[in-house]
């Protein structure tokens, strides 16, 4: 079991990077202290935010190596953060700077850091899937003891990427972790009516894929499941599927209201928050201390990152041309 205490900051720094972008992308410079010669807008359009899910990252990559490979969704910053990588050249890159990791070129939805075995956000639901599975098959073939980990929301269960994915990982028996963060919700639309059976874990034990559910709110039962299937795909036993209930917190971009939701499901969903129950946790194991200087840690890094957004050079009109294909020559410009 990972020590509660590093759970708890993994959590608290994605959900101050969540906070600080959203407020960044609805223009609320005031609050973060940023200059006042600031545009409004420090993010050019809306976000697909994670906060609420912040417990299954933390547990997942809790069980991760640098060499293992990830790949994640269109809400990819908990992912990304979890995995290793810089919350200030990520920040930068929502911002469109050039010191971003795409060099602000590419923004929230395709973030990625392959020194940290980040394969990339991905915009388009279920893409992620066959690219992990294609991740870990090289891994497979170049005899590597990494493993792969693809994360996905409920609505990609119903698209054949999924289908595909699985069936293939099965068939070539390969090293991946599949993680569904199953938050109830497609867009703006209710899973519940639009999907067939049982969910992500009946449809991977029809493929002979072993399926653990576990409560994705519980930062703890999360790191315990996914220490089990981790070892397991890394013992060579093929495939395994973590099923996590969650619930995200936000509407399906950082200026959507979620007007759509039931007040009560919202104000019963917000009690089970992964962060106060991990918190409440530390206060009753006497680590309180420890928790607040945990928060301040991460408030102070995700201030530090704004800043360090804020004042870094914007990409040039010549950078337009680079990290392209020259089509007429057929080589890397």
């Amino acid at each position: 079991m990972t020590d509660l205490l590093s759970l708890y900051r993994t959590m608290v720094r994605i959900r101050a990077f969540e906070n600080a972008a959203e407020t960044a992308s609805q223009g609320g410079v005031q609050a973060w202290g940023l200059s006042a010669s600031t545009k409004p807008a420090l993010v050019r359009g809306p976000l697909h935010l994670s906060t609420g899910q912040e417990a299954i990252p933390a547990g997942v990559c809790a069980h991760l190596r640098p060499a293992d490979l990830l790949t994640s969704t269109h809400r990819g910053h908990g992912h990304t953060l979890a995995k290793g990588a810089d919350s200030t050249r990520m920040m930068c890159e929502l911002f469109g700077r050039a010191t971003g990791y795409n060099k602000g070129k590419g923004g929230s939805m395709h973030i990625a850091d392959f020194s940290v075995g980040m394969l990339g956000a991905n915009g388009v639901v279920a893409a992620g899937l066959p690219i992990a599975v294609g991740a870990a098959h090289a891994l497979r073939l170049r005899g590597e003891a990494a493993i792969a980990v693809a994360f996905f929301g409920d609505g990609a269960i119903n698209r054949g990427p999924f289908f595909e994915s699985l069936n293939w990982a099965v068939v070539y028996g390969l090293p991946v972790l599949f993680v569904c963060e199953d938050n109830l919700i497609s867009a703006t639309t209710a899973s519940g009516p639009m999907t067939a059976g049982a969910g992500a874990s009946v449809r991977a034990e029809a493929l002979d894929i072993p399926a653990t559910q576990v409560d994705g709110n519980d930062v703890e039962a999360v790191d315990a499941a996914a220490a089990a299937l981790v070892a397991q795909v890394r013992a060579g036993q093929g495939p395994r599927l973590l099923h996590a209930l969650t619930y995200r917190h936000k509407g399906h971009v950082s200026v959507d209201p979620a007007a759509y939701r039931d007040p009560e499901d919202v104000r019963l969903a917000l009690l089970r928050d992964p962060i106060p129950r991990a918190r409440a946790r530390l206060d009753n194991q006497g680590r309180a201390a420890e928790a607040d200087a945990v928060e301040r840690e991460a408030e102070a890094e995700i201030q530090a990152a704004l800043h360090a957004a804020e004042q870094a050079p914007a990409p040039t009109a010549a950078d337009a041309y680079e990290d392209v294909i020259d089509t007429g020559a057929g080589v890397w410009a």
